[in-house]
């Protein structure tokens, strides 16, 4: 058990990590969250992968794109979400 555990959360850091580099611009997050951002994205990767059938590489190349497509959320980029010079969701100011 300790080995799985031991397992996912490297697993996970190597997905995160590459996953941060697939994520143009500015990626502020810590490496904690990097690996949770990373062992999710390769839960899901290994899901999608089993149900479509395909093997070990398959699951690996979606867990990548998962945990980007998360740094990405996390992380606000392409210009929207999360961020900004003083923090929150970002809106449209409506004065003329």
């Amino acid at each position: 058990m300790a080995m799985t555990i031991l397992w996912f959360i490297l697993v996970g850091a190597v997905v995160g990590v590459l996953a941060r580099l697939l994520v143009p611009g500015r990626n502020p997050i810590g490496i904690v969250l990097t690996i949770l951002v990373g062992v999710a994205g390769a839960i899901l990767g290994g899901v999608a992968a089993n149900a479509l059938g395909a093997g070990t590489a398959v699951a690996f190349i979606f867990a990548v794109i998962i945990a980007a497509v998360g740094v990405a959320i996390l992380t606000g980029a392409q210009g929207g979400g999360w961020g900004g010079r003083r923090g929150g969701w970002r809106t449209r100011s409506r004065t003329r």
